[in-house]
């Protein structure tokens, strides 16, 4: 095992109510999920010396230090490419313990992503910024590729011709995510699940894209604590070890519109996330037990486990064919529910899954699960993790 891996743990994590309209500032929602995963982790405010989020999170380390009483920060750091961030905020951490420059870490995200600012609708600055973001956006933007939807799209009507797949290959993530979501009652969905027919039934958002292929809005926060795994050890809950941390960017990489690549219906950003998981972690895609890979598209879910080596390419159609996602089958998936049945916080509660899945305390648990893969968000640059029991 690479002597960089394992030496930091998720030894806390936290999480409000995930609604769609939380009443309350994205502020006191950030420091509501710490505080959770604090008490979570048996530590308090005073033990935490780093802070980890994303660039696009409203809530800046030192508000929430004043507003949770922590004294002193040595490390702080953001990280960039919206949900692409969410396991590289525990990278960051992760590399904070271990070179000594803090040692208690806490990752957050925190927004009213239904009640204030809405990311899956057109914003027309986005195109007209300044920016190098702003350059790039203007290629797409003014061609009515405005919005994420519409820009998966895109990229799904190449896989779909390239490699044969369906909407119907799509709707079995949404079938086995709001399956998931069905019996955790922390899920929006929960005691709601779909049936393909119902996905199909479903409306379109860009073709071939339908409603029930799209991740939900949701408020809500989520934070983890990461520490040494030696301190982790001592503390209320078995840690969940920080086997493998990656970041990862491809060959013209785009957010969202990588579109002059010479193949058009991959995720290479998520292949340089894998080599990077496997080769710290000593572990291959058939160690894993389970995963929980980032859905805020469901084409995108079928491409990451070509990309991560679970299957070849082009097909994950048959790999995830016949319940093969779903609690009880070869490689089940999303058990929370995912972002498209829990909730959608930026990819931050799938962690959270993964800690309680190794900690035996899903709602959904998976036989013996002590190694599993998580992601963060594709189409952008983006991260991952090996989580295992020891």
């Amino acid at each position: 095992m690479n002597s960089a891996s394992s030496v930091a743990s998720i030894a806390g994590i936290g999480a409000t109510e995930f609604s769609k309209e939380s009443g309350r500032s994205e502020l006191q929602l950030a420091a509501e999920a710490t505080r959770t995963a604090l008490d979570d982790a048996g530590l308090d405010p005073s033990d935490v010396d780093g802070l980890v989020t994303f660039t696009m999170d409203t809530n800046s380390e030192v508000a929430l230090a004043r507003e949770l009483g922590i004294p002193e920060l040595s490390f702080f750091s953001r990280i960039g490419y919206g949900g692409g961030a969410a396991c590289a905020t525990v990278q960051q951490a992760v590399m904070a313990v271990a070179t000594g420059m803090a040692e208690v870490v806490v990752c957050y995200r925190a927004f009213n992503e239904r009640s204030g600012h809405r990311f899956g609708q057109v914003a027309t600055a986005a195109a007209s910024a300044g920016t190098s973001s702003g350059l790039d956006n203007s290629w797409s933007y003014p061609m009515g590729l405005g919005t994420p939807g519409a820009q998966v799209a895109m990229f799904a009507q190449r896989y779909m011709h390239e490699y044969g797949a369906t909407s119907e290959d799509f709707g079995r993530v949404a079938v086995a995510d709001r399956k998931h979501a069905a019996t955790n009652p922390n899920a929006w969905f929960y005691q709601r699940p779909i049936t393909l027919a119902e996905h199909q039934e479903s409306r379109w958002i860009t073709e071939p894209l339908h409603l029930l292929d799209c991740c939900q809005e949701s408020d809500g926060g989520v934070a983890l604590v990461v520490t040494s795994t030696e301190r982790a050890r001592d503390l209320p809950h078995p840690p969940a070890v920080i086997a493998a941390a990656a970041q990862g960017s491809g060959p013209d990489q785009f957010t969202m519109t990588s579109y002059y690549r010479d193949s058009l219906s991959g995720l290479p950003e998520m292949g340089v996330v894998g080599r990077q998981l496997w080769e710290q972690s000593g572990l291959a895609p058939q160690d894993m037990h389970m995963g929980v890979l980032y859905d805020h598209f469901t084409p995108f879910v079928l491409v990451q486990l070509e990309e991560l080596g679970f299957c070849g390419r082009g097909e994950a159609k048959e790999f995830i064919a016949d319940g093969a996602i779903e609690l009880g089958g070869r490689f089940p998936l999303n058990t929370h529910g995912g972002q498209l049945g829990e909730a959608y916080i930026h990819g931050m509660n799938g962690i959270a899954e993964g800690v309680r899945q190794l900690r035996g305390t899903s709602v959904n648990q998976v036989a013996d699960a002590d190694k599993l893969v998580v992601t963060a968000g594709t189409g952008v640059p983006t991260s991952g993790l090996v989580l295992t029991a020891s």
